[in-house]
């Protein structure tokens, strides 16, 4: 990588080092509350248009790279990120909070999606080519010659995470999925950690430049959210975006595209709160064993995970779940959270929780003074006749708190669970006892989450070709998609056929003589 190592405050549109004037942000140590080098200068409406116009520039040259040289452009931002090897690592520790082992465990996450997409890339699956065989005699009409790929939308806009600086932000899955796809990527960095965003997209950037890509192929801009962020989804040259982040955020871009003359799809990725469902057998024979992995998983990065167990459902005797749990949550240390504004958030949240009536707070965590932003865990009870009285509990909060309901029986859940919003995740813990029960829950949870767990715990999301992380709204503004795994790069493409169209002007992947080897379906069976 012959990218500079150096924080410079710059946004990087196309090829180019901009110093934006709208406006100033800086890193703040979450730990400490120390501002950090370098300051950030905003961008503006004519900082969008030039990003956006060069990702259009770019777009018809970037597109018809071959699945090869694709591929090894992802691998070589890849390369170009774990190269950045310990500078990166304390960058993001510096920024973010986040403690060093997690940090490393997230920078192979995110250079090891790359690198799947990369894989998946020269396999061709994705471009899901079909063609139906032609018949000149049938009657009453000709069958024609139709032939279909799927082809990128256009530039893509990605707004970074403010809880994965890596996995979910400049390089992370939506950047990865929609280069596969071969869409250039505007990327919107995420305020928080902003030193993280100019190291990772300069690791891009070089690998544009080693590739030889026109120099639009990526660009990365810092700015306010709803200013420069809408500014940006309401581009005429972005084709489609990906956000994770909050449920207000997500929806104001949600209206920003829908509100265009042409409007584009938003795949935004807002709130859940993972209900876990513990059934009486599990509760009887490992009660005191699942409330303390239950408060690992609550806990883990001070509980800022969009998989984060928010809320459980328990039904049947939860005393010693509730014992251990509680004693779990007392004895975990104050944390740092990511940043003061979303420590604010938590725990308006979790006081909203404590002042609920019916509600009872069963443990609270420890506080650390040193800790500017710091977090205290925290676990609260109530039963299931009040849970259902009162829609509020039902809200996410963002940080290490979780409400366990005490359910009267099964009818009662099942009536809860049909009254749910859509989540990421729902989780089982069942044991053989319980396995009708199970059963007969599955089809409700399937309705409700984009991924459906039987044992463990929804934090931890594995990042593969079968894996969802999805769901339906509120979790998603797209339930049909996944923003984790292979299937990501659907979001990106959009199929077209071509009917009656000579052989040498087919795309090769449609050829009859299929130079690139793609699998291919032909009449509805694989060649």
């Amino acid at each position: 990588m012959t990218a500079t190592l150096a924080l410079t405050g710059s946004m990087l549109i196309g090829a180019a080092d901009v110093r934006g004037s709208a406006g100033e942000v800086r890193g703040v140590n979450p730990a400490t509350g120390v501002a950090l080098e370098p300051v950030y200068g905003l961008g503006d409406q004519a900082d969008v248009d030039r990003a956006a116009g060069l990702a259009w520039a770019a777009f018809p040259a970037y597109r018809a790279t071959s699945p090869r040289a694709r591929s090894a452009f992802l691998t070589t931002v890849a390369d170009n990120i774990d190269a950045l090897g310990d500078t990166l690592v304390a960058r993001v520790v510096a920024e973010t909070g986040i403690p060093d082992p997690r940090v490393r465990g997230e920078l192979a996450r995110t250079t090891n999606q790359l690198r799947l997409f990369a894989s998946m890339v020269t396999d061709g699956r994705w471009l899901g080519a079909r063609l139906d065989t032609p018949d000149a005699d049938r009657t009453p009409l000709p069958k024609p010659d139709l032939r279909q790929r799927k082809v990128p939308l256009g530039p893509v806009a990605v707004f970074s995470a403010s809880n994965f600086p890596l996995a979910f932000s400049v390089a992370g899955g939506d950047t990865a999925s929609a280069l596969a796809a071969g869409a250039p990527v505007v990327v919107k960095a995420h305020s928080a950690h902003p030193g993280t965003s100019e190291l990772v997209g300069r690791a891009v950037r070089a690998a544009v430049a080693e590739h030889g890509l026109p120099e639009g192929t990526f660009s990365l801009l810092f700015g306010d959210g709803r200013g420069l962020g809408t500014a940006l989804v309401r581009h005429p040259r972005i084709a489609a975006v990906g956000f994770t982040g909050s449920r207000s955020g997500g929806l104001a871009l949600v209206a920003a595209a829908a509100s265009r003359p042409v409007p584009i799809p938003v795949y935004a990725e807002m709130s859940s709160v993972n209900p876990v469902i513990l059934l009486p057998g599990a509760l009887a024979e490992q009660g005191a064993q699942l409330g303390a992995a239950f408060v690992t998983s609550m806990t883990t990065s001070a509980g800022q995970l969009c998989t984060n167990p928010g809320l459980v459902f328990a039904l049947g005797d939860a005393d010693a779940f509730l014992a251990a749990a509680g004693a779990a949550v007392g004895a975990a240390p104050g944390a740092a959270m990511l940043n003061a504004n979303i420590r604010q958030s938590y725990v308006d949240g979790a006081d909203r929780l404590a002042g609920a009536g019916g509600v009872t707070e069963v443990a609270a965590g420890g506080v650390d003074a040193t800790i500017s932003a710091c977090g205290q865990a925290r676990l609260f009870a109530t039963d299931g006749d009040t849970f259902v009285a009162d829609p509020a509990l039902q809200e996410e909060v963002f940080g290490a708190a979780s409400l366990v309901v005490r359910v009267r029986d099964v009818a009662q859940l099942e009536r809860i669970l049909d009254t749910m919003e859509g989540q990421l995740t729902a989780t089982v813990h069942a044991a053989g006892s319980d396995q009708d029960t199970a059963a007969a829950l599955l089809p409700r949870l399937e309705l409700l989450a984009g991924r459906v767990l039987f044992g463990g715990w929804p934090t931890g999301v594995e990042v593969g070709h079968a894996v969802v992380h999805g769901g339906p709204f509120p979790a998603t503004s797209s339930p049909a998609t996944t923003s984790v795994g292979t299937l990501a790069i659907e979001r990106w493409l959009r199929p077209v056929a071509y009917q009656n169209v000579p052989d040498a002007l087919l795309p090769d992947e449609l050829r009859e003589d299929n130079p690139l080897g793609v699998p291919r379906l032909r009449d509805g069976a694989a060649e």
